[in-house]
């Protein structure tokens, strides 16, 4: 029985229930100290332009409103 014990193990097997031959996992993940962090200098929220890009708008409606933007400037 000793011998089958020591072929098992060798093997890598558990000889008996509770005994691991290999270490236990590490830790995949953690928040710990990271709220800490993120409020140390504050949570602030992102800076909105003026003016946002008119970038892939309707090309319509941008020509419509330069000429309105025009108008306005007149009266």
């Amino acid at each position: 029985m000793r011998a089958l014990i020591l072929l098992l193990k060798s093997l890598g097997f558990c000889a008996e229930v509770g005994e691991l031959d290999e270490m236990a996992k590490s830790k995949n993940h953690t928040a710990h100290n990271q709220s800490y962090k993120a409020h140390r200098n504050g949570i602030k929220k992102p800076l909105r332009h003026r003016h946002p890009s008119r970038k892939c708008m309707d090309a319509k409606f941008l020509r419509n409103q330069k000429f309105a933007v025009k108008g306005n400037k007149r009266s």
